[in-house]
Formats: structure tokens, C-alpha cells, sequence
């Protein structure tokens, strides 16, 4: 296109109209968009959806499912959820009609599909907070009935100071977590990330072992949904439960432990002040 100015001709690109700039979407407004709009998704969604997001159908997890039916009714109760990821978890808390739940996630990818999950699955009960869960316990004064933790005790880079926290928040909380064995077999794949350095802290006269981990560059993907620092620490699976107990958690139950998990062992545990 040639336009006329003062000085003389003057040559410009013409835009062509039939293009679509690229912060829009020109398709069908659908749900599909809005999780394409995000790559990385770890959990898919029910299948009557038909929707493509991950692999792993967290909405229905059976370990969140254990937790419920040992816990019994939510009705009228205040949930915490610590790193909900995607919101799948936080999905079923909501189908139990909790009165109120914050799930505070810190990883900003994970927290913009949880506004998506929220969108898409209705949840009612649930307000997604953006930021670090160790300062939401630290400065705020809520007391929750249930303090949920899924994939969470094991990404700190404190995990000693997480549980003093919850255990302050909390008659009853929920763990899935990886810990370091107390008889580890030399050779096991899941402990290659590990340095072999072990921090040894003193807590109510107990001494905890932490061991220390690296994600080996993995946080450059964009599925990456481990903690904030390249560097954490796995807890010994004695200490863990015996810094529990140390903070008024008198019934334990363990659901689930896979001493083999490809990625490390692992379990399942309700930690309760009273039983059930």
C-alpha cells in the first residue's frame, strides 16, 4: 500500500484483516479453550466431560476418598488445602459441602488452572488463593477442622516448619506424602536426586533427619509442580510420624504405603488429635 505524505511517497505493509491477533481466541467459546490456554495439566476431568487435559484422574483419587470416609460428614466445616495443583482435590472436598474451603496454591501456572477447574466443575465452597501457604499459617488466625496437604511435606525446603505450623491450625490433617526410608536398600532408582547430605534438627527434644534433594533441572518443564526452590528435604518416615505425635496427634492412621513407588516411598495418613 503506498500512501501520500508531505515529504513524498511512503510505503507501508498493509495488515491483512482475515488475521487474528494472537491474545485472542477465535474458536467457539468452549472449556476446551480455556485448558489449552494452559499447557502442562497433570489431572484430567471426568469423562462424561470430554474434555483433554492430563493423565491422572485426581478428581476421584482414592486417597482423598479414604480421607473422606474416615473423616465423615464436611457439612458446616472450615477446610484448608495446602498446593491443591489443579483443583481436582479440592473438587471432591466440594462435593461434601463444606462450609468454607481456602486452597492456597504457590505456583502461579498450577493456580491459573485451578480458576479454570473452578469454572469448569462449579465448585461452590472453594476461593483459590494466590501466594506461599507457610506465610497464609504464619499470619493469619484461621482455624480449619481439616488442613489437607497432598504432594506437599516433600517438596519443602522446611518441612518441619510446615507440619509446626498445621499442627498449630488443625485437630485434623491429611498427608500424602514421599519420606526417606528408615532401612533405604543401596541402588533404588527414586534416590538418585538425593545429595546424601543429611541435616539433623533438634524439635521438642527429638532429633529430626531431613535428607536433601534436587529436581535436576525438571522445574524448566512445563508440567513442573514441585516446591519453590531447587532445593528440599525428605523426612525419615519414624521422624515424621513421631513429630506428629510429639504435636498432639494421639490417632494415626495409614492408608496406601508403597515402599517401591517408582518415585520414592510413599503413603497415605490421617493424623487426628482424638480418634474417630
Amino acid at each position: 500500500m503506498v500512501h501520500l505524505t508531505k515529504s513524498g511517497l511512503k510505503f507501508s505493509r498493509r495488515i491483512r484483516d482475515d488475521v487474528v491477533f494472537d491474545q485472542y481466541e477465535p474458536g467457539f467459546p468452549s472449556h476446551q479453550n480455556a485448558i489449552d490456554l494452559l499447557p502442562g495439566w497433570t489431572s484430567s476431568f471426568p469423562a462424561e466431560l470430554q474434555l483433554t487435559a492430563g493423565s491422572l484422574a485426581l478428581f476421584a483419587d482414592p486417597r482423598i476418598a479414604w480421607m473422606l470416609e474416615r473423616m465423615g460428614s464436611l457439612a458446616g466445616k472450615r477446610v484448608l488445602e495446602i498446593g491443591p495443583l489443579e483443583g481436582m482435590h479440592t473438587y471432591m472436598l466440594d462435593q461434601q459441602h463444606a462450609e468454607r474451603i481456602d486452597a492456597v496454591e504457590a505456583n502461579q501456572q498450577c493456580y491459573l488452572r485451578c480458576l479454570v477447574t473452578r469454572e469448569i466443575l462449579g465448585l461452590r465452597s472453594a476461593h483459590f488463593h494466590l501466594g506461599d501457604a507457610l506465610k497464609w499459617l504464619r499470619e493469619r488466625p484461621d482455624r480449619y477442622d481439616l488442613i489437607v496437604a497432598s504432594g506437599v511435606l516433600y517438596h519443602m525446603s522446611d518441612p518441619i516448619d510446615l507440619l509446626k505450623l498445621v499442627a498449630a491450625r488443625s485437630d485434623a490433617v491429611f498427608l500424602w506424602t514421599h519420606y526417606f526410608p528408615d532401612d533405604p536398600q543401596e541402588g533404588e532408582s527414586w534416590q538418585k536426586p538425593f545429595s546424601g547430605k543429611v541435616v539433623a534438627r533438634e524439635y521438642n527434644t527429638m532429633r529430626i533427619r531431613l535428607h536433601e534433594r534436587s529436581y535436576r533441572r525438571a522445574a524448566a518443564t512445563a508440567s513442573f509442580c514441585g516446591g519453590p526452590r531447587d532445593r528440599h528435604y525428605w523426612m525419615n518416615r519414624t521422624d515424621l510420624l513421631m513429630l506428629l505425635t510429639s504435636s498432639g496427634f494421639k490417632s494415626i492412621e495409614i492408608m496406601g504405603e508403597d515402599r517401591h513407588h517408582r518415585y520414592g516411598p510413599c503413603f497415605s495418613l490421617l493424623a487426628r488429635r482424638t480418634a474417630s
